[in-house]
């Protein structure tokens, strides 16, 4: 009891403090904005926590060089080991005793959901949920600014290359047990009809699961040539070793949540090669099949200079480079350049006004595109839509198989 009195009484000490400062908003000082972020650095879904640590070192590389109008970014992230209730914990603690100027990133659907409601009732910005559910766009909300593609435009793609490009005729789908998985499947579902196919087999993966042989198994007796994972990257990398065991090889294919080559190859020791994936942020320049113009996209710079600069210098010595990473910094982008619009006089509503009128704006991800708030349209906080295919090599590096492609935002109900 008296420890949660004193976490209360400090946690109003902290605000009236920066409310004394000549500021009225909370988590803005003379001198400093504070951002919260969840992510899972344990757990099952552990290999996704490179995205808050990318998000951090590009903050500490805006604050190396001046920070922006004055202050300084102080990122307040927590690992709530992909459990919706550890994210809830965490979010409310850090809100109410630290108090956060606006939310970023932040992995997973289930555990976004878990608190959507909380920020949204108190008008705290979050921009770039690090999720493609649609759940963040329907309907649109005034302080929610999506980023990450919707999953249902990673089955659009995938189902199109496989179907239209590649002429699989048996399709299959591996989706987790939870929204994340679900909007996946619904998806694929929703293409295979415009297609006139049938689903070769719909197999769920649970979060604790461990044994894939009754999946593999499944999908083999299903005799589908191609197989699209909504999983985990740790369940990914399982359900494919055991299919090359049982030499059950269909064209493997994944959404951008198991996008990362770098990171799939190692953990699968090379047996990632081969698989294809939808992606949302820019690759550095690797082998093009024909003639793209993608490879030829000046952002491919801006990579590299990341890599040098944000990852080189301000990520930790054993942290790998790779897309998890590099989306963790594309997934603020869009946040720091609305405070650099905002001026110094920073508000979270003047926050919502200048990410409001951000047009086809550019960092590592793809065009990223808002709009005054209308309930009834989506695309108002949609963000970015489009994607392209790459597939990944031996030596962790990509095939870039498509140039970007803008998907349909599909209305999947409630």
């Amino acid at each position: 009891m008296k420890k949660t009195l004193f976490a209360v009484l400090f946690g109003a000490l902290v605000v009236f403090g920066m409310l004394s400062t000549g500021y009225c908003e909370i988590g803005v000082t003379d001198t400093e904005i504070h951002i919260g972020q969840w992510s899972p650095q344990s757990g099952p879904a552990a290999a996704w926590g490179a995205v808050a640590r990318g998000t951090d070192a590009y903050f500490k590389w805006i604050n190396a060089n001046g920070g922006i109008h004055g202050r300084k970014l102080v990122h307040h992230y927590f690992d709530d080991g992909y459990n919706p209730a550890r994210t809830i914990a965490g979010v409310k603690q850090l809100q109410e005793q630290r108090g956060m100027f606006a939310w970023v990133g932040g992995v997973g659907t289930a555990p976004g959901l878990a608190v959507k409601e909380y920020l949204m009732q108190k008008k705290i910005p979050w921009i770039g949920p690090a999720a493609g559910s649609w759940h963040w766009v329907t309907p649109p909300q005034k302080y929610l600014f999506n980023v990450y593609p919707l999953y249902l435009g990673d089955a659009q793609l995938l189902v199109e290359h496989a179907a239209k490009k590649m002429g699989k005729k048996s399709i299959a789908v591996v989706y987790q047990e939870d929204d994340y998985g679900e909007q996946g499947l619904a998806g694929t579902k929703h293409m295979l009809e415009k297609y006139n196919m049938e689903l070769a087999a719909a197999v769920p993966v649970a979060m604790g699961d461990s044994d894939m042989r009754p999946h593999a198994m499944r999908l083999s007796r299903s005799n589908a040539d191609a197989v699209l994972l909504f999983i985990s990257p740790v369940a990914a990398s399982r359900i494919i070793g055991i299919g090359k065991a049982m030499n059950y090889a269909p064209q493997w294919m994944s959404s951008s949540t198991c996008g990362d080559c770098p990171l799939m190859i190692d953990i699968t020791q090379g047996l990632y090669e081969g698989v294809i994936t939808s992606s949302f942020g820019m690759l550095e320049t690797g082998e093009k099949v024909g003639d793209l113009q993608h490879i030829n996209d000046p952002k491919h710079k801006l990579v590299a200079e990341y890599k040098k600069d944000v990852y080189g210098k301000f990520a930790a010595r054993d942290e790998r480079w790779g897309y998890t990473f590099v989306v963790g910094i594309g997934l603020a982008e869009p946040l720091v350049e609305a405070i650099k619009r905002a001026g110094r006089d920073l508000t979270r509503e003047r926050l919502v006004e200048e990410l409001e009128k951000m047009e086809n704006f550019r960092g590592v991800l793809g065009r990223i595109t808002y709009g005054p708030l209308d309930p009834n349209n989506p695309l108002t906080r949609i963000g970015q839509q489009e994607l392209f295919l790459h597939q990944c090599t031996a030596d962790g590096g990509s095939r870039i198989l498509t140039n970007w492609i803008e998907t349909e935002y599909i209305p999947m109900g409630h």
